[in-house]
């Protein structure tokens, strides 16, 4: 994968000769430097770029547009500010299939699932907030949650966690290994 300047065919590599295999249920973690190209990995992996050369399959299937059976919680936690912190949460259900077509009927449910996830990462009653009032630490915990709303089955983890005290990181750390026991996602953690 090549960023290049637009209109331009050169431009910086940043994955070369990759190749990843991670099985079913695994907790993976790829680690390197700054700009060695972990994010993009995690973007090729999740079908938000392609790459120049090359293919991406997950789940055995070729990867040609968003991976809908994949969750993806970010450096920064990117929340919405004009919704409520469990609209937030939410957000991944009115663009992914099958649930965009039942949020309407089913909405109550998907809030539920919500709040049930908010209070799993210790936050109870905090989706009633906006993002503006939540602390980098519950910003992080609401993001974790939106990665997971869907219910999917691959987690992408891109230093969710990074910005964090070293006491919130340990914290959200154990819930995240709670998660993944009790659930049993496919995680990719680049770090």
């Amino acid at each position: 994968m090549r960023y290049a300047p637009q209109g331009t065919a050169e431009g910086t590599l940043a994955v070369e000769g990759l190749n990843l295999s991670v099985a079913k249920g695994e907790f993976v973690a790829v680690v390197g430097p700054s700009g060695c190209g972990k994010s993009t990995l995690m973007k090729l992996a999740t079908g938000l770029s392609f790459p120049s050369s090359g293919r991406i399959t997950v789940a055995g299937e070729g990867v040609g547009g968003p991976v809908s059976i994949a969750g993806m919680a970010f450096q920064n936690p990117v929340m919405l500010p004009w919704r409520l912190t469990r609209d937030n949460v939410l957000l991944p259900l009115d663009v992914v299939k099958p649930h965009r077509s039942r949020m309407r009927t089913e909405k109550a449910a998907y809030r539920a699932m919500a709040d049930a996830l908010l209070a799993s990462v210790g936050r109870v009653g905090a989706g009633y907030t906006n993002p503006w009032q939540l602390s980098g630490g519950m910003q992080q915990r609401a993001s974790l949650c939106r990665a997971l709303i869907h219910e999917p089955e691959l987690v992408m983890l891109d230093e969710p966690f990074g910005a964090l005290d070293a006491f919130t990181r340990e914290e959200l750390w154990c819930v995240m290994r709670e998660l993944h026991a009790s659930q049993g996602f496919t995680t990719i953690l680049v770090t």
